[in-house]
């Protein structure tokens, strides 16, 4: 009987890893995306919820380019920007920069083509737009 019974435990156990064994993890990939204060060529976002991590590709159109470039000379016309995410809910943020009185945020929606930035000052909080994406592509990445 408990030769049995040590054969229906592990019988329990290697189902079980075989089938948690194929994880899978999304990706978000929000790109062409208008952003409301500045000019962009390309302007795209790539959520990795598995890792937990945001990229940003984008490349300044001329006009842009020579704005910032006028006071700070380290400004590139082509960058990639990379930074922690979270979830919360239906909403991915990313790390909070600032201090901890002062700081912003993105906020992103899944299945919304908004990016939005959250300032938050003295417990205040407020979310206005940042960019509008016209594509939004989902990826189930298997591991």
């Amino acid at each position: 009987m408990k030769k049995n019974n040590f054969l229906g435990i592990l019988t329990f156990v290697l189902i079980i890893f075989t089938t948690f064994d194929k994880s899978s993890a999304e990706i978000i990939i929000l790109s062409s995306c208008d952003n409301k204060k500045d000019g962009f060529l390309k302007n795209e976002y790539i959520l990795d919820l598995e890792k937990s991590m945001m990229t940003r590709n984008f490349v300044y159109n001329e006009k842009t380019f020579k704005k910032y470039r006028v006071t700070d000379l380290s400004v590139k016309k082509d960058n990639t920007l990379t930074k922690f995410i979270y979830q919360e809910g239906s909403k991915i943020l990313t790390d909070k920069i600032g201090y901890p009185q002062f700081y912003t945020q993105l906020l992103f929606e899944i299945d919304s083509h908004n990016i939005m930035i959250k300032t938050v000052i003295n417990n205040e909080e407020a979310v206005s737009a940042m960019s509008v994406c016209k594509k939004i592509e989902r990826f189930e990445k298997e591991s």
